[in-house]
């Protein structure tokens, strides 16, 4: 019977897994494009990627009258499978697995990008991807203080309050907090700016990771023009960051840096480090050979431990 384990990775253990990938050599240009499909209640994406010795899929739904319902906007299992014989191995939560993949990959931008001593985090979003990313920024950097800005009043003081009773200074703002900065996070489904990207001071960096479209974006082409841009992979950037394309000329994609490169101490384009002396700005979409990075470390860890082979909590 094919296991189901619980994602239960920490989030210190997700960013990890996400590294190794990296470092192991892995071409994000090269990974496999996602494929959309529109059907009348959202859209249904299918996300497969082969790395290392396994291979795997992700289904996932988008659908956007869901949180009405009182039920998650995202939905989805992650089918984990030998790399070699393509025999499953796991079945996963997908929507539990896309809220510790994406933080951890920001994770991981942020840990290459922010200033080291960034202690003012500004949040955009209430969602579960907004509580996934501030645990993750705790885990890379000495945040002593966020601001929460979000539409609905209510899910921002629930959210501010989790970051209370995490020791943290946090508050409900509005997006002129951008000014006051060392991090801007955006986690919403907005697909027009959320701030006044002139605002944002030249120390900080900012993460947008709401948006796979290219018609939609969260940041302004303000902010693009002063920044320097990294991505996933320019491949997939080209083709689904709406934040990037909209920006016309401000930006191009030769001048955008890959989180391969940014890992690998390849900072810059030019071969120079990441610059201080203006914004830098990190793009996700999401892409499949993250979730494979994750999900295959969790089978791992669940196979390994006594009795479990892989089957965990359920």
């Amino acid at each position: 019977m094919i296991s189901q384990p619980a994602v239960d990775l920490t989030m210190s253990e997700a960013i990890e897994a996400i590294v190794t990938a990296l470092r192991a050599g892995l071409d994000v240009e090269a990974c496999p494009a996602r494929t959309s499909v529109a059907v009348p209640d959202g859209e249904l994406l299918l996300m497969p990627a082969a790395v290392g010795g396994y291979a795997g899929v992700k289904i996932a739904g988008v659908a956007p009258a869901n949180p009405g319902r009182g039920l998650p906007r995202i939905t989805g299992s992650y089918l984990l499978l030998d790399g070699a014989t393509l025999l499953p191995l796991a079945l996963l939560d997908g929507a539990a697995l896309t809220s510790l993949r994406t933080p951890a990959v920001t994770a991981v931008a942020v840990d290459r990008l922010a200033e080291a001593g960034a202690a003012h985090l500004v949040l955009f979003g209430a969602g579960p991807q907004a509580y996934g990313h501030l645990d993750a920024l705790r885990a890379v950097r000495p945040l002593e203080r966020v601001t929460v800005v979000a539409r609905r009043p209510g899910p921002a003081e629930q959210l501010a309050r989790y970051a209370r009773a995490r020791g943290l200074a946090a508050q409900v703002g509005g997006a002129e907090a951008v000014a006051r900065a060392d991090l801007v996070v955006c986690c919403t489904t907005a697909s027009e700016p959320l701030f006044d990207g002139a605002l944002v001071p030249a120390h900080a960096m900012v993460a947008a990771v709401g948006s796979h479209s290219p018609t939609g974006r969260e940041v302004d082409t303000a902010l693009v023009a002063r920044a320097a841009c990294y991505v996933e992979a320019r491949a997939v950037a080209r083709r689904e960051a709406g934040d990037l394309l909209l920006a016309g000329p401000a930006t191009a994609p030769e001048r955008w840096t890959n989180l391969a490169e940014l890992v690998a101490g390849q900072a810059d384009q030019s071969g120079d480090r990441v610059p201080p002396d203006r914004p830098r700005f990190f793009k996700s979409v999401g892409m499949a050979w993250e979730d494979l990075a994750v999900a295959a470390e969790l089978y791992r860890r669940h196979a390994s431990l006594p009795g479990d082979g892989g089957g965990g909590g359920g």
